[in-house]
């Protein structure tokens, strides 16, 4: 059995048809077709169901399915472990929230590069629990989480810095004058959010929710940046990690009110599944992190 046969039996599946296969791999759709021929020539059964242009697993397609990702993974050991022996390569497929992607990674990330320029990195997009089950089924090696700090059984998870949170507002808004503001000021404010799983978002609601406070309308949006814009043109307020919002608030563009933010405190961690065979690439990326947390620490500012 080939092993470029299941890789290719892999990406068929990743790509739910034979034509984005092909174009992942760069290439024939009838080498692609051939390669999966041959699999199941040799395995004397259907992996695919091919009804129309739509494909989906048989039975043995199913079965085979989780070796053919261990061996996948054994694969891409063996080639790290030799690599490594003339210096650090490999792929590093990380998750991370957007947050921490536009503002606490991208130093982690142009330093790693510098320093190991032979390591392929793969940024995956996600919300924190997304990325909990995508290290979970292997799909990243490690993740970026931002949320309250608490055990999982399958992930070991470390925490680099906890997150200030900010209730940010236009600077001319009427809020920004009191000397505290509770729930009930915001009965009638319109909040400007992040999209449904954030979990900032979650913690901001339920503390809003349990002092009686459901505000209506509230606007969701895909990103940090685009919920800054719209509270600077004085379209509502929003709660934010207080990184996201610095330099905003150092410019005199956005105002913080004043809000006890205790409850709705979230940390950023880094998570790994705790059975995974930590290649040289990754160790390395882990030393760079700690290195950087360190100095997030100590500043209280992005890193």
């Amino acid at each position: 059995m080939e092993s470029r046969h299941l890789f290719t039996f892999l990406v068929v599946v990743e790509a739910g048809s034979f034509t984005r296969a092909a174009q992942k791999l760069d290439y024939a759709q009838s080498s692609i077709t051939a390669q999966i021929q041959a699999l199941e020539n040799e395995l004397g059964q259907p992996l695919f169901n091919r009804i129309g242009k739509r494909i989906t697993l048989t039975d043995a397609g199913r079965r085979l399915l989780p070796y053919a990702q261990e061996i996948s993974k054994m694969h891409a050991m063996a080639e790290n472990a030799l690599r490594s022996q003339s210096g650090i390569g490999g792929s590093l497929k990380i998750g991370g929230p957007e947050s921490l992607a536009a503002f606490r990674l991208p130093g982690i990330i142009r330093e790693y590069r510098e320093k190991y320029p032979q390591v392929e990195m793969i940024l995956k997009p996600g919300f924190c629990w997304d990325l909990r089950e995508m290290i979970r089924s292997g799909e990243v090696d490690l993740a970026f989480l931002l949320q309250p700090e608490q055990e999982d059984r399958d992930l070991h998870i470390e925490t680099l810095v906890q997150e200030e949170m900010a209730l940010v507002a236009p600077v001319n808004h009427r809020l920004v004058r009191l000397s505290a503001v509770e729930p009930s000021d915001l009965k009638e404010e319109t909040i400007l959010h992040t999209e449904t799983g954030c979990s900032y978002r979650i913690l901001f609601e339920q503390h809003l929710n349990a002092h009686g406070v459901y505000p209506d309308p509230k606007l969701e949006f895909w990103s940090i940046e685009a919920i800054k814009q719209c509270v600077m043109a004085g379209l509502g307020i929003s709660f934010l990690p207080l990184v996201t919002v610095q330099k905003e608030l150092s410019e005199g563009t956005l105002a913080r009110l004043i809000w006890d933010d205790e409850s709705q405190r979230v940390a950023t961690q880094v998570a790994y599944h705790r059975k995974k065979w930590k290649s040289p690439a990754l160790e390395a990326f882990m030393e760079m992190v700690q290195k950087h947390a360190a100095g997030w620490q100590r500043q209280g500012v992005p890193g």
